[in-house]
């Protein structure tokens, strides 16, 4: 990398033509930088283009990855076909998290089985979900791109808990069923139980640690 150019500049090009979130660890290996210099610049770059007037894009940072994204105020700006697109294979997942939030990723596991973890870990990734240890889980919840996107009018996850519910509540559906009318396959879904069950635990242990 030249000395001629910033590491804030650099790290803005690469964000800006992935399309996608990032983590720091990604950023690391594509700027051969350690994790302070790349924390340091990420922050800095946020703060610079925060600082830009009439700026169309932010950087946001969701569960430890990095994204740009277009200014929440000009969302209902874009025509439909620029608007980020949900794969339709991970709306039960995303529309069981929005319904029980905070949710141990092991209750998803119970209800959707062993495909939660993969569909866990794209929302994340697009900057929906928010996972964050909890003991031996993961703690489940939205993230404001997640309720801007599904026209939610709340940001809070509690508030955008109760927003899902009272939309479920008017069609007449539980959570699962909410969650099965989105699938794109027939699929049997759980109800949601208190206590997850000792094998989700266990494969929650050995996705910890593979992550």
């Amino acid at each position: 990398m030249s000395e001629d150019i910033q590491l804030s500049t650099v790290l803005e090009a690469i964000l800006f033509s992935a399309g996608r979130s990032l983590s720091v660890e990604e950023l690391m290996e594509q700027t051969n930088r350690t994790k302070s210099e790349v924390s340091g610049a990420l922050d800095n770059l946020r703060s610079t283009i925060r600082r830009r007037r009439d700026s169309a894009l932010q950087l946001t940072e969701v569960s430890g990855r990095w994204i740009f994204e277009v200014r929440p105020a000009l969302s209902e700006h874009l025509p439909e076909a620029l608007r980020p697109d949900v794969p339709q294979r991970l709306l039960p997942a995303a529309a069981l998290i929005a319904y029980h939030q905070p949710m141990r990723q092991a209750q998803l596991v119970d209800m959707l089985g062993q495909r939660a973890y993969d569909h866990v870990r794209e929302l994340a990734q697009l900057g929906f979900v928010d996972r964050r240890r909890d003991g031996l889980s993961r703690r489940l919840t939205t993230t404001r791109r997640f309720a801007e996107y599904f026209g939610c009018p709340e940001v809070e996850y509690r508030a955008v808990r109760e927003w899902f519910r009272a939309e479920a509540s008017k069609a007449g559906l539980t959570s699962a069923q909410l969650a099965a009318s989105l699938s794109d396959e027939q699929m049997t879904i759980e109800e949601f139980t208190d206590k997850p069950n000792e094998q989700a635990i266990e494969l929650e242990l050995a996705k910890n640690d593979e992550e």
